[in-house]
């Protein structure tokens, strides 16, 4: 029986009076007589359908505006209002201990697979606000007239990175030392930092080695915090070529981990180690005494052997040692994976790196090489963190792996702006261009706030 019809059959002992007759009123509403002949509406069941299609409608095209059955190629647009209403939809305990909780009960991030999504979000600082800036990074303030590159989010395809709190961050690193560790990846990743936190708290310079500023540190003295950056492009001991050594090529003692840094590691808390550029310049290895062969050394009479094994030995030399000294101990050690240089073409040619958004997800694949660099980083950390963790203590071993949101980034690195106003004389062919390292602000940023999360996880 069909209870939305207007005309119901009814069994023949309702019937024994006359016919139910219809009639309408002025309103459209049907009336039935019942058995005292009294009027008494009929169940408006057509119209109601009528009216409930009519609020459905809406309904509806509200829910495939929100979840589409065929999602759009473009990215969404973060905005303030978005992260505060995702705190509404998906709230968070206010309690210290709740939210500790929910934390540790999540299933960690993949931060490697995802996408750049824009947003309206201001960045917390500027080219002028933050004094450690180190020049050739600083493109607001040598002139690139473009700001669209401040405005994207790495998001992660399943989990979400808040924006960066240098309150919380400070607060996790009370009383702690951390060291960034590395070329000048490192130091490009410390100086974003530096400028992230400084909006909460002033660091204070309180060494520098020389007008190099290879090795500098500051204090945070409100909350007793310390924060190093140590020159060691190889992190094994090493010879750079240079005019000063009169070395055309590097030397590389890979078994031997680089005492600038190896010496101070009972002073660390916490550790960012970040390399790679250095070893694709012509080099010659050692293991003890002995040449194991050399990159890119045709006036040498040593066995060419490349240098992605070298690397390798690189990072497990350095490892090893870590785990030597700090096994047991509750300490961070973080790998910043390989970032990839960015060129298209000469690196003194106008537009080397010319990009002005982000890729797709997709839509580039990363090179061989950035791919085998990142792959043995990944490799080493995974076999020592395993290593670590059957030993009581809270040493933790982690990659902070950037080198597929770097690579989706070509938008972001100085390129001519390394100095500054390069066309302000006109149009050049020929100019110095920086497809490696990134603006501040810009896409580095981001690096720390993956760094956040890892230090949130790790602290507590």
């Amino acid at each position: 029986m069909n209870i939305f019809s207007s005309s119901l059959r009814l069994p023949s002992s309702f019937l024994s009076t006359p016919p139910f007759d219809k009639l309408e009123d002025s309103m459209g509403v049907n009336y039935h007589y019942n058995q005292n002949n009294q009027p008494c509406p009929n169940f408006p069941t057509k119209r109601l359908i009528t009216w409930a299609l009519y609020a459905l409608i809406p309904l509806a095209l509200l829910h495939f505006y929100f979840f589409p059955i065929f999602p759009s190629q473009n990215p969404p647009l973060i905005t303030e209002t978005t992260l505060e209403n995702s705190k509404l939809i998906n709230p968070q305990p206010q309690d210290k201990e709740a939210k500790l909780q929910l934390q540790l009960t999540q299933p960690q991030c993949d931060y490697f697979n995802g996408n750049w999504v824009k947003s309206t979000i201001e960045p917390l600082y500027n080219g002028t606000s933050c004094g450690t800036i180190k020049k050739g990074q600083n493109c607001m303030v040598h002139g690139r007239p473009d700001t669209g590159y401040l405005y994207w989010r790495w998001k992660p395809e399943n989990c979400e990175i808040p924006p960066f709190d240098p309150a919380s961050f400070l607060e996790l690193i009370t009383n702690r030392h951390m060291a960034f560790i590395g070329d000048s990846m490192a130091r490009n990743q410390l100086e974003s930092l530096l400028c992230l936190l400084a909006t909460k708290s002033r660091p204070e310079l309180v060494y520098r080695d020389s007008e190099e500023n290879k090795f500098r540190r500051w204090v945070f003295k409100e909350y007793n915090t310390t924060v190093s950056v140590f020159w060691s492009p190889f992190l094994v001991k090493g010879l750079e070529k240079s005019a000063a050594s009169g070395l055309s090529h590097n030397k590389l003692y890979l078994d031997v981990a680089d005492e600038k840094w190896a010496s101070d590691l009972n002073k660390f808390d916490i550790m960012i180690f970040s390399i790679g550029h250095w070893f694709l310049h012509p080099a010659i290895y050692y293991e003890g005494e002995s040449v194991l062969g050399c990159h890119h050394c045709p006036e040498f009479n040593h066995t060419e052997i490349g240098f992605f094994g070298v690397f390798q030995k690189a990072i497990s030399t350095t490892l090893k040692r870590v785990k030597e000294e700090l096994n047991g101990s509750d300490k961070l050690v973080v790998v910043t994976t390989f970032s990839p240089a960015q060129f298209e073409g000469e690196w003194d040619k106008a537009g080397a790196c010319p990009k002005k958004e982000p890729y797709k997800q997709g839509e580039k694949d990363m090179e061989y090489m950035d791919t085998e660099m990142r792959r043995v980083q990944i490799e080493e950390v995974t076999t020592v963190a395993k290593e670590v963790e059957a030993v009581k203590g809270r040493l933790k071993i982690e990659a902070l792996d950037v080198t597929k949101l770097a690579m989706m980034r070509p938008d972001g690195h100085p390129g001519p702006y390394m100095n500054p106003n390069p066309f302000a004389e006109g149009k050049k062919e020929r100019v110095p261009n920086d497809c490696v390292h990134w603006c501040m602000p810009g896409p580095i940023d981001s690096w720390n706030e993956i760094l956040l999360e890892i230090v949130k996880r790790w602290s507590h």
